[in-house]
């Protein structure tokens, strides 16, 4: 096979890719603090033999080298539910796992039977001493201001830990909205936390099917591409080959 299908295909690989991503980012449009994710791609410029053929002069072998998070801000949505804790600005959650700690913008929390604050996988959210919040049954009219104390009507409980990144883009999405990195977190001095409020996702549903719609265009004009580069070979074969 010539060059020119080898950087057919190389653009072809990128774009199946780049659809992956952007299903992907649709199929977690409504997912609670949902950071959509992009493609990074690089292109080496090459000269073509071709011509005066149908092939381009200048072809670009297309490599894909990263794949990155978006980590805009999503809407921020009230909900009314007393658990439910929004950041808005910069920061983390840090909940506690089996494998260590791990940080979150889903502030969709609960009590389990314990009367421990968790999140939907049962794992402690953890406040700045690093202890996990305990409510018992007369903790009544739960309140969490903007800067993370939490109290009720007997007192104040603690106040929830909020913590962000020098390089953000180092944080590993994990199972169930987590995230994980060996960085150091830096700890949040005065957040902004919304009560009763949920961020949601930051994917932008009409941007992203505007993209499908066009990768899937480039796609097909790279597989037609193919198929004619394939004809020419073919006809050039035969051209070439002895008649008996």
């Amino acid at each position: 096979m010539e060059n020119t299908a080898y950087i057919a295909l190389s653009g072809q690989s990128a774009l199946k890719r780049e659809m992956s991503v952007i299903a992907n980012n649709l199929a977690n449009m409504n997912t609670t603090a949902y950071k959509g994710e992009k493609m990074m791609f690089v292109e080496h410029l090459v000269k073509s033999k071709g011509g005066d053929s149908f092939i381009p002069q200048k072809l670009t072998y297309t490599r894909d080298v990263a794949q990155y998070q978006n980590f805009a801000e999503g809407p921020i949505k009230n909900t009314g539910n007393t658990f439910d804790v929004a950041i808005h600005g910069d920061g983390y959650f840090v909940v506690e796992t089996p494998d260590g700690e791990h940080y979150t913008r889903n502030g969709h929390f609960q009590l389990n039977n314990d009367g421990k604050l968790v999140n939907l996988s049962d794992q402690a959210v953890l406040s700045d001493a690093g202890t996990p919040f305990f409510f018992g049954p007369e903790d009544k009219d739960i309140e969490i201001t903007a800067d993370g104390l939490v109290s009720t009507r007997n007192g104040e409980i603690g106040k929830i830990r909020i913590v962000k990144f020098d390089t953000p883009q180092n944080l590993q999405k994990k199972a169930s909205g987590l995230y994980f990195t060996e960085d150091q977190p830096v700890d949040v001095t005065n957040p902004t936390l919304l009560q009763k409020s949920l961020e949601g996702s930051n994917v932008n549903p009409m941007a992203e099917i505007t993209k499908m719609i066009n990768v899937q265009r480039a796609y097909d004009s790279v597989r037609k591409f193919i198929d004619k580069e394939d004809d020419r070979q073919r006809k050039m074969l035969q051209q070439l080959t002895p008649r008996g």
